[in-house]
Order: structure tokens, then sequence, then C-alpha cells
């Protein structure tokens, strides 16, 4: 990981007045007010004018780098986004990613930093998620009364690019609308504004390992380095921050599945690890009766989930088929 010093002059930024703001935002997840944090000391301690000045300060105090990296000019070609006021957070999975995202994007615009926000996101199903999330967020009248005052943008509108983006908007969008000229304002609304917009970018590694059926996710990356935008602040996050089985070089803070599961934030889960049934009949029945004994004992107050883990896409949509027979016969409905 890239370490953000944490030396900053309280004339250039002062994250503690944001306290109230993080504590009735995050409540006690802490791993989410320091992610904020760190991401706000990197974007606004006027220490760093891109991600290259954070790699070199790195690379010259962390010999685990100088071993990864025979040069630093080497360590800069492994850089995503080097010229870039850029970073990527690693946050395991279930811990809450939309709260950081929304957090940093809140107080950037209540210190004026940023005029918009723009989240992208890899697909719609993410885009609804984050909408329905930052619009309860931004009707909590909690929220907004413990911002310190002045603050430049205290209440942002929550949109997506089928509207004009304005000053003070959070617009969410999947990064296939970047490139839907006819349904999109992104173009028009952000050309020439790009130092005066935060990109955060939702689940990331989809931009360092896009599917090669997919060209508005290879095209990402071109996006965000578009000259006529011109973007300066680009933060990302991803529960799998990897090229390959390389570890992202950009990242500045990170709360692992490890940590989350040891703090009982995510909870640990139980598998079947040898099963002995002959029939896929046989081996649904043991399934249903270990569901209806979890729904009924231990997980009585809250929704219990059993999950079918197949090696491909065929195979999940013919495993959905038999299992929907199975609980049709086996509970006697349609």
């Amino acid at each position: 990981m890239l370490r953000v010093s944490p030396n900053v002059h309280p004339a250039k930024f002062d994250v503690s007045k944001y306290e109230p703001f993080l504590d009735a935002l995050c409540g006690d997840r802490e791993y989410q007010k320091d992610a904020i944090r760190e991401t706000l000391r990197y974007l606004l301690g006027g220490q760093y004018n891109s991600l290259r000045d954070l790699a070199k300060e790195n690379y010259q105090q962390n010999p685990v780098l100088q071993d990864l990296c025979p040069s630093l000019e080497d360590f800069y070609k492994q850089l995503q986004l080097p010229d870039k006021l850029s970073c990527t957070l690693d946050l395991a999975t279930a811990t809450g990613k939309s709260y950081v995202i929304y957090g940093i994007a809140r107080i950037m615009l209540a210190e004026g930093a940023v005029d918009q926000v723009l989240v992208l996101c890899p697909s719609n199903t993410i885009e609804i998620g984050l909408t329905e999330k930052f619009r309860a967020l931004s009707g909590d009248r909690t929220l907004k009364a413990v911002l310190p005052e002045p603050a430049v943008i205290s209440n942002p509108r929550i949109i997506n690019a089928s509207q004009t983006i304005q000053r003070g908007d959070i617009c969410i969008e999947n990064i296939h609308a970047t490139y839907e000229r006819t349904k999109s304002s992104i173009e028009d609304s952000l050309v020439g504004k790009g130092e005066r917009t935060l990109v955060m970018n939702d689940e990331v590694h989809h931009m360092a390992n896009p599917p090669a059926r997919d060209q508005a996710l290879k095209k990402w990356k071109e996006f965000l380095l578009d000259p006529k935008y011109n973007f300066k602040y680009i933060v990302g996050d991803s529960g799998t921050c990897y090229v390959g089985n390389n570890y992202f070089t950009d990242v500045i803070y990170r709360f692992s599945l490890r940590q989350s599961i040891e703090e009982r934030f995510v909870k640990t889960i139980d598998y079947v690890a040898e099963d002995v049934s002959h029939t896929k009949p046989e081996k649904f029945q043991k399934i249903y009766d270990n569901h209806i004994q979890n729904r009924a004992l231990k997980y009585r107050l809250i929704k219990p989930l059993t999950i079918l883990v197949t090696k491909d896409i065929a195979a999940c949509k013919k495993l959905t088929e038999d299992l929907i027979d199975f609980l049709a016969q086996r509970e006697s409905v349609t």
C-alpha cells in the first residue's frame, strides 16, 4: 500500500471538523471513517499534485517497493493513472463501500474543492442500488445538520446522466452511459470541467481487468484520461484490487475480508466441504433441510441465505431450473 502523510496543516484542510458528520454517517464502523479521512488528506492536504508524487515518496521509503521494481521509473509504469490525483480503496465486499463513496463526495462538495461528483459503476444493477442508497442518505436531515458551517454545498442533488449535471450534483451512472451519446448528458455537462469534478469509480477492478466482450468497460480508463474532460480527482474502490495476480499499486487504504470477519462486520460462511449424496434430488433435499433449520432455529430474526456455486453461467442456469422444479414439488407450489 501507499502511505499518505498524516502531516496536513489545518489551514489547508482540517478533517476534524467533519467528525460529527462521520459519526452520523458511519456509526461504529471506524474503518469507513479511516478510509474517508485518508482519502481526503490525500486529495486536499496539498502535499501531492498527482499519484506520481505519492508513489515517489513511498518508493523512497519502502524497501518492499524497491524490491518489486528496480527503479522509480519502473514503479511509475505500474500505476494506472500516474498523472492524476488518483487512488484506490481496498474494502472487502459487504463492508459498506457506498457509505465511503458518499462520505468522500459529500465532504469534497462541502469544502468547495469540486462543483460536482460523477460516480461510475460497471452495471445498471449497481447504479440502481447506489442511487437508492444515496437518495436516502441525502434525505437524512441529521447528516445535513452536522456538517460544519459554512458548507459550500450542503445538500447535493442525486441524479443520473439522463439529466444535465449541474453544480452541486452527485451523478451516478454505469460506465456504458459515457458512450451512449444520445442518452447521456456526461459529455455536454462535463467537457472542460474535469478539474472541478470528483470521479468515483465503484468496483474499479473492472477498469483494470475489462471483460473482452464489453467495449464500454474496455474504454473506462480511456474516458478517465480523455483530455477534453481533464479530470483531476479520481478515486476508485474495490474488494478485489488485482490485475491478474498482481495487487494494485495505487491502494492507499485497505480493510480486508479477514479483518472484516475478525471484527465481526462480515459473517463467516458455513460451507459443505464434502458431500456423499449420489443424486441431485438427494443433494437438494439436504440443502433444503439445512435451510429450513437455519430459518426456524439459528437465524429466526434475520433472513438466512443459502448460496449454490457453479462453474459457469450455463451450469448456473441449469441448476436454477432444477432447483426451482425441486422446490415447486417439495413445497407444492407452481
